[in-house]
């Protein structure tokens, strides 16, 4: 007698990148931001069975979701936004050396059909054990043409959606005004230009203005 292999287990899995940049105390964070810190409360020895760490940073340290609180006064802390933006179809769209401004010339290329979900890849290699002050940043034409088209979550491989010395962040004022949901300091360097399902969920914070995440893309 012969049996057949259920159809899940015969699948091959489907490969998972991690997007993630490592966080350690050298993480680059915006001037004046909280760096990751880390200390040992209780180390393994006799009497005491276990490693336990305190841990202090900025939510924005590495890969994280940028909360409603983050732009906007009377905004929702991140462990109060649906998790829904943050999982599903996504694609990745690559403007290298774009300049300053991801304008639409730069992805208009990768526009067709777009899921809910974008990721730009700016840097050819991503510089995650340094600040960079000349990072690019979406224009906010961009963003608002990205959403007419149905994106809820944009995402980038730098530190901000804007430019690292505006004051009025306007790319931020757009995201508030449309209700779209961000994703920081990605590491898109070994990723194709293409589409993947984007799992970034935040920490359910209930008081903070972001969260980081460990950002992967499962390929379809």
């Amino acid at each position: 007698m012969t049996t057949s292999v259920p159809r899940h287990m015969a699948e091959t899995p489907r490969k998972i990148r991690d997007i993630s940049p490592a966080v350690h105390p050298g993480t680059p964070v915006f001037p004046g931001d909280t760096p990751y810190q880390q200390q040992w409360c209780a180390t393994i020895a006799p009497g005491c069975p276990v490693n336990v760490s305190s841990i202090t940073l900025s939510p924005h340290v590495g890969a994280h979701a940028d909360a409603p609180l983050h732009y906007d006064a009377q905004g929702a802390a991140i462990g109060a936004v649906a998790l829904e933006p943050f999982i599903g179809p996504c694609r990745v769209i690559h403007a290298i050396g774009c300049g300053p401004l991801i304008e639409w010339r730069h992805i208009a290329h990768a526009t067709a059909h777009l899921p809910p979900r974008v990721l730009v890849r700016t840097y050819a290699q991503a510089p995650v054990d340094q600040w960079d002050g000349a990072l690019s940043a979406y224009a906010p034409g961009t963003i608002e043409r990205l959403a007419a088209l149905g994106v809820r979550l944009v995402g980038i491989d730098t530190a901000s959606i804007d430019p690292a010395d505006s004051k009025t962040l306007d790319s931020h004022q757009v995201i508030r005004r449309l209700d779209l949901r961000v994703l920081e300091n990605l590491v898109l360097d070994d990723v194709p230009e293409g589409d993947y399902e984007l799992i970034a969920l935040p920490l359910k914070l209930t008081a903070a203005d972001a969260s980081p995440v460990r950002a992967v893309l499962r390929d379809l």
